[in-house]
């Protein structure tokens, strides 16, 4: 009996009557184009009027659900009260005709389930609870009931319990069954159209971009912070007590490194918070602050520059030429036992080219468990751009270059 009156059916049972009391206001207007037909005669009088003024409504009701918001208010009834799975049904409202169209069968195929159902709920019940006690109430048998002739014999009121229970199990059958037609059909007229599909996969792609744009930030910007900040305390640790000056250098490159770090981590939180709207263009330190990065890298580096890049630089190219050279630094760090780094940033004609160089340890560097994500990044942000990057041994040294496109304008170049 689970499937008559458990929770899904009475919650289903509830989806219809709200499909009922949708249908009213339609019937109504039905009533009013049946008027004209049937003279001085009312509509409520006649229960083939009845229908018919139905009849009417529901192409009245259908043309209503072409609307775009009639789609997301009938799908989030369904999740509530239906039990379909929140996949299996579109998102937003229709935005294609032949979403629409679909939109416009659920909704009549609802009024019109949910209208005799509804009507059944007000009628059955009140006339199967007589028969119930009609037994036990004998004076009831000598009022005017409209009870079928049947019932009178004088046999006839002792089934009439059981015909009184039987039309209640009756009704909750009709309405498991239209509940069940309902939710069996929820999916095929309110799912996913191929447009909805394809929509949505934008979405995610679009979302997954800006996380991946905001997890390279984090990583960029906080992985050389750790490694400059590691490195810089043990210097300063292993001379602590012969070279008092060099311990204060390393600790305000620490402080400097840290306060920037700190600025750039709230920055990208204050993205994330966002959500949607984070996907605008990100800021971030960009080439014109590259001097206070490389002064408090932790290693010496050489730094050269064609064409004034910091100043002529569309600002996207110089922000991800800067994580670039961030990202470098800190593979320098890491694996290169903070030996001397060479840097160069060139304007060559509508590219701008970065090259670093560091010399390749003695011992090769312990890889983490499937891979860093720095050089991976460093490439993803040069594609990004219409660029190309890669890294690798370049004889008996370690060699980052990249090339970002900057348009014609930038000029530049030897």
């Amino acid at each position: 009996m689970k499937w008559l009156f458990g929770a899904r059916a009475r919650l289903r049972w509830i989806h219809l009557i709200l499909g009922g009391a949708l249908s009213m206001p339609y019937f109504l207007l039905g009533s009013v184009f049946v008027g004209p037909f049937i003279g001085n005669q009312n509509v409520f009088t006649s229960t083939a009027l009845q229908f018919g003024a139905f009849g009417v409504a529901l192409p009245i009701a259908a043309l209503t659900a072409f609307f775009p918001l009639v789609r997301p208010l009938s799908v989030g009834a369904v999740r509530a009260l239906c039990g379909v799975p929140r996949g299996r049904l579109a998102d937003g409202p229709a935005g294609s005709g032949p979403a629409r169209v679909r939109t416009a069968a659920w909704f009549t195929l609802h009024l019109g389930l949910g209208g005799v159902i509804s009507g059944m709920t007000l009628a059955v019940p009140p006339f199967a609870v007589t028969l119930i006690v009609l037994p036990l109430l004998t004076w009831l048998r000598d009022t005017p009931l409209g009870l079928p002739e049947v019932f009178d014999h004088t046999w006839a009121p002792a089934l009439a319990p059981v015909a009184g229970a039987a039309m209640l199990v009756a009704l909750a059958a009709c309405a498991a069954l239209a509940g069940a037609l309902l939710a069996r059909w929820a999916p095929v007229l309110l799912g996913p159209t191929p447009a909805d599909r394809l929509a949505a996969a934008e979405r995610r792609a679009a979302d997954l971009t800006v996380r991946n744009r905001l997890a390279r930030e984090l990583h960029d910007s906080v992985g050389h912070a750790l490694s400059a900040v590691t490195l810089q305390a043990g210097a300063a640790r292993r001379v602590l007590d012969s070279d008092v000056e060099f311990v204060r250098e390393a600790l305000t490159a620490i402080e400097e490194t840290t306060r920037r770090t700190v600025g750039e981590l709230d920055t990208v939180l204050g993205l994330l918070r966002q959500g949607d709207d984070a996907g605008g263009d990100l800021p971030g330190p960009t080439l014109d602050v590259l001097d206070d990065l490389l002064a408090n890298s932790g290693v010496k580096v050489a730094y050269t520059q064609d064409g004034d890049p910091a100043a002529r630089a569309p600002e996207a190219v110089s922000r991800e030429a800067y994580r670039i050279v961030q990202e470098g630094l800190s593979n320098a760090l890491r694996h290169g036992d903070a030996a001397p780094v060479s840097l160069r940033i060139a304007l060559r004609g509508e590219e701008l080219e970065i090259v670093m160089e560091n010399p390749l340890p003695e011992r090769a560097p312990v890889v983490r468990p499937g891979g860093g994500r720095g050089l991976p990044g460093t490439a993803e942000r040069a594609t990004l751009l219409g660029g190309h990057a890669e890294a690798g041994p370049h004889g008996d040294t370690w060699r980052l270059t990249a090339r970002l496109p900057v348009g014609g304008d930038a000029g530049g170049g030897r």
